[in-house]
């Protein structure tokens, strides 16, 4: 069975992720938290970029480049579908390498159990 990403929609989903449990590094914070009405077949990934991270086109990139990330991290590492998830993007994600930012991704979805 193929598991699917879907990203957040309703404010209230974003509200109770931010009540729950976060991770942070030096290039994003990870919020995660159990949701009532989410589905197992799902993992519920959303991305934020501030608009104090710069232009539209700046915003853009560190997205895509954090979704490449982790289309590689479902690949690859066994993360945990129980969750939904809340990356916020700090503005070191635009200026660093990809394999930095890959590593610590991977091994911040690594300890969330």
């Amino acid at each position: 069975m193929k598991n699917k990403i879907a990203s957040l929609s309703k404010s209230d989903d974003f509200r109770s992720i931010l009540n729950g449990e976060k991770l942070a590094n030096r290039y994003f914070t990870i919020f995660f938290t159990k949701l009532a009405k989410k589905k197992k077949n799902y993992l519920n990934i959303s991305i934020v970029a501030k608009k104090k991270l710069g232009t539209a086109v700046r915003r853009n990139k560190i997205k895509r480049r954090l979704r490449n990330i982790m289309t590689e991290a479902i690949k690859k590492i066994n993360i945990n579908y129980d969750y939904s998830y809340l990356i916020i993007a700090k503005k070191t994600v635009l200026n660093d390498e990809y394999s930095n930012i890959k590593s610590v991704l991977f091994s911040n979805f690594e300890r969330i159990k």
